[in-house]
C-alpha cells in the first residue's frame, strides 16, 4: 500500500492497467468475431447440406433418401458430418450417432456434444419433419472450429502474459521517464533551497508540460534571485555607508574620555563605556554583513582549489577556544582523523570560530563540547555537538536567515548573522548543514548537534 502512495507507482500501474485492459478488449473482440463466422459458416453448411437432403426426399422419396444416409453413414466424404434418421418417438432409426441427447420432436436448430467421440466435440444440426412423421437431423461435428478456437484462446492467453510483461515494461518505463524528468526539478530545488541560488534546471526545449514547468521554475528562481540582489546591495550599501559615520562617532566617544569633566566624572565614564560598548556591536553587524554578503557573492569553490588540512584547521581553532572553554568551566574534546577538503581555509576557519563560540556560548558550564571529524563516503562530516538548551525543531531552519535569534537568546550577545555565515560558506564549498540534538546535558536539556558535510578531497598518490 505504500508503495501506492507515490504518483510515479499509480502512473506505472495505471498505464500497465489500460495497456492489459486494452489488450483483453481487442483480443475479446477478435475472439467473439472468429467465433460467430465460425458458427455462421458451419450453420451455412448444415442449412446447404440438409436442404439438397430434403429436395432429395421430395423428388424422390423416403426410400431414396434413406438410401443415401445410409450412404453417408457408411463411407462420409467427411467424417465431420452428422446425419440421423428418427421415429416420431425420437429413436434412431440410422444415424452416425447413438441418440441426440435432448431430443424434443420438432423442426429445430440442434447444439449439443457428441459424448461418443473421444474429444467429445460440438455438434451443430438442423433438425427437419419429414411428411411421414419421421425426423431428419443433418449436424456437423465442430472439431476443427473448435480446434482453431482453442488455438486463439491459448494464444490470446500467452499474448495476454506478454502483454502483461510488455505493460508492466511499459508502464515502469514511463514512470521512470516521468520520475527523472520531475527528478531534475526536485533536485534542483533542494540544491537551491540548500543555498545553491545560482542553479537553474535544464530545458530541453521540446516545449511540453515538464519543460515549461522548467521554464516557469527558473522564472520564478530568476526572479527571487533579483529580489535577493536588491536586498543585499541594499543592505550592503547600508552597511558600508554607516560603517564611517560610526566609526568617526566611535572615535568621538573615546576622545571625550579625556574631557577633565567627564574623566572626573564616574557615571559619565559608564555612559561613554556602555556607548562605545554599542557603537562596537554595531560595527561588528555592519563587518559581518559585509563579509556574509561578499561570501555570498563568490562562486562555488573548484575541485582544484586549495587543499585544506581539516583535521590542522581543527586543531588549531580548538587551541584558539582552549582557554575561552576553560575560563567557563566547560571541557573541549576533538575526535577526527586526517582529512582533506579543497576550498577556501579563512572561510573554513571562520566557520569553525562561529561554530565553536555557539557551542560554547551556549553550552552549561561543566558541559562537554565535541569537535569531531569523519569521512562518510566522498565527503567530509564535520559536527559540533554541545549540551546546552538546543533548537526546537520548528525553529532550525530559520535561525540561519539574517539577524535571526530566537527568543531565548535575547539576552546574549551577538550579531544573529553567525549562522547565516556559516551557511554562505558551506554552500560556497558545495556542502550541506544540518542540525539536530546534541549530547543530553544537566537539566534534560537536548543540547544541539551542528553538522556539515563537505565534498572530501582524496589524499595525493605518493609517486
Amino acid at each position: 500500500m505504500r508503495l501506492l502512495r507515490s504518483t510515479t507507482s499509480r502512473l506505472a500501474l495505471a498505464v500497465s492497467v489500460a495497456f492489459l485492459l486494452s489488450f483483453i478488449v481487442l483480443g475479446t473482440g477478435v475472439y467473439a468475431a472468429v467465433s460467430t463466422l465460425l458458427e455462421r459458416d458451419a450453420h451455412e453448411v448444415v442449412r446447404t447440406d440438409a436442404a439438397g437432403l430434403r429436395d432429395l426426399y421430395r423428388h424422390a422419396g423416403y426410400a431414396r433418401l434413406r438410401e443415401e444416409l445410409e450412404a453417408r453413414i457408411g463411407t462420409p466424404d467427411d467424417p465431420d458430418m452428422v446425419y440421423m434418421l428418427l421415429d416420431s418417438h425420437g429413436r434412431v432409426i440410422a444415424g452416425t450417432l447413438a441418440d441426440v441427447p435432448g431430443w424434443t420432436g420438432r423442426a429445430r436448430w440442434l447444439q449439443f456434444v457428441d459424448a461418443g467421440s473421444d474429444d467429445t466435440p460440438r455438434v451443430i444440426a438442423q433438425q427437419q419433419v419429414l411428411d411421414n412423421g419421421q425426423y431428419l437431423l443433418t449436424g456437423l461435428r465442430m472439431r476443427s472450429e473448435d480446434g482453431f478456437l482453442r488455438l486463439i484462446l491459448h494464444s490470446a492467453l500467452a499474448a495476454l502474459l506478454a502483454a502483461a510483461v510488455m505493460g508492466a515494461m511499459v508502464g515502469r518505463w514511463t514512470s521512470r521517464w516521468v520520475a527523472r524528468r520531475l527528478g531534475n526539478l526536485d533536485r534542483t530545488a533542494e540544491r537551491v533551497a540548500a543555498g545553491e541560488m545560482g542553479l537553474r534546471v535544464h530545458s530541453d526545449g521540446s516545449g511540453d508540460a515538464f519543460d515549461r514547468v522548467a521554464l516557469r521554475f527558473n522564472g520564478m528562481l530568476d526572479r527571487i534571485q533579483a529580489l535577493l540582489d536588491a536586498v543585499r546591495h541594499a543592505t550592503d550599501h547600508i552597511a558600508h555607508d554607516l560603517r564611517t559615520p560610526l566609526s568617526r562617532l566611535r572615535a568621538r566617544l573615546d576622545a571625550m574620555r579625556e574631557v577633565p569633566a567627564i574623566a572626573a566624572s564616574p557615571v559619565a565614564i559608564a555612559e561613554l563605556d556602555a556607548g562605545l560598548a554599542e557603537t562596537d556591536g554595531l560595527l561588528q553587524s555592519f563587518s559581518a554583513l559585509l563579509r556574509l554578503s561578499r561570501i555570498e557573492a563568490q562562486p562555488a569553490t573548484a575541485d582544484d582549489a586549495t587543499v585544506v588540512e581539516l583535521d590542522q584547521l581543527v586543531e588549531d581553532v580548538a587551541e584558539l577556544y582552549q582557554p575561552v572553554a576553560a575560563q567557563r568551566g566547560m571541557r573541549l574534546h576533538v575526535v577526527g582523523v586526517p582529512l582533506q577538503v579543497a576550498g577556501d581555509p579563512d572561510q573554513l576557519f571562520q566557520l569553525l570560530v562561529n561554530l565553536l563560540d555557539n557551542a560554547l556560548k551556549y553550552g552549561p558550564a561543566g558541559g562537554t563540547v565535541t569537535l569531531a571529524m569523519a569521512a562518510a563516503g566522498g565527503q567530509v562530516e564535520l559536527s559540533v555537538r554541545d549540551q546546552g538548551p538546543g533548537i526546537p525543531e520548528g525553529d532550525r531552519q530559520r535561525v540561519f536567515d539574517r539577524f535571526e535569534r530566537l527568543q531565548a537568546d535575547r539576552g546574549q550577545a551577538g550579531t544573529g548573522l553567525g549562522l547565516s555565515l556559516v551557511r554562505a560558506i558551506v554552500a560556497r564549498h558545495r556542502g550541506s548543514v544540518v542540525l539536530s540534538d546534541g549530547d543530553a546535558g544537566p537539566g534534560g536539556a537536548p543540547g544541539l548537534c551542528v553538522t556539515v558535510h563537505l565534498p572530501r578531497r582524496p589524499p595525493a598518490a605518493v609517486t
